[in-house]
């Protein structure tokens, strides 16, 4: 599917690793996204009825899983999934530097950035949105940190300035003083946990690892496979 891996498939629920560079819905220019690939797939295997509708969005330059609903009568359990935060997502990013050992929680409110449109920004506590974000080094070479990064609550470009905002703005993330790299931005949706809207059954899924954020998959690195 033109780049397009899929996860996981059924009647309901289909799950793909997007590749760089596409945006997940359709942005008025013409430019094929994610969501267009997804309805080519399903019609070639006898499904021109679905209509896919994504569940999470990820920016343009991240890559990694993303999870569409195929079914509008169980659109709103997963709705409901996503904005009591019971959803478990985790991604991989990588920093500049020597991340902290550990794990750590990132607790600091987020909002716009009132001089810049295209950015967010963290804020001191009783401004802009809750947004909580867990972080462990998993490996460190080569000046550069592979972080595992699990998601608490869902901000707009979460990740992405609460790492900055500790001094570690993610490879490849110029929006937020990242470091430029030819690999483009260094962060990918790499898992997710989901309680399955019609059987009730808890799905994990995981894409392939990322090679194009770190070579080999440090020890203990993989913990589970798709479903």
């Amino acid at each position: 599917m033109d780049g397009v891996r899929i996860i996981y498939e059924d009647e309901a629920l289909l799950a793909c690793d997007k590749p760089a560079g596409m945006l997940v819905h359709g942005d008025g220019t013409g430019a094929r996204a994610l969501t267009d690939a997804v309805a080519e797939h399903l019609a070639a295997r006898g499904r021109p009825e679905a209509r896919p509708q994504a569940v999470q969005r990820l920016d343009m330059g991240t890559t990694g899983l993303v999870l569409f609903s195929l079914d509008r009568a169980t659109q709103a359990e997963l709705d409901r999934q996503v904005a009591g935060h019971d959803m478990r997502k985790t991604y991989l990013a990588v920093v500049r530097g020597a991340f902290p050992g550990g794990e750590r929680l990132i607790d600091r409110p987020i909002g716009r950035d009132r001089h810049d449109a295209r950015r967010m920004r963290a804020c001191r506590p009783g401004q802009g949105k809750p947004a909580e974000t867990r972080v462990r080094r998993v490996a460190s070479a080569g000046g550069r940190s592979l972080l595992r990064v699990e998601l608490l609550t869902g901000r707009r470009h979460q990740i992405r300035v609460h790492l900055a905002s500790m001094g570690f703005p993610i490879v490849g993330d110029e929006l937020y003083g990242g470091a430029r790299s030819a690999e483009g931005l260094l962060l990918h949706a790499w898992r997710e946990e989901v309680v399955h809207p019609v059987t009730g059954r808890l799905l994990r899924l995981e894409t392939a690892w990322p090679e194009r954020l770190w070579p080999v998959p440090p020890p203990g690195a993989r913990v589970w496979h798709a479903v």
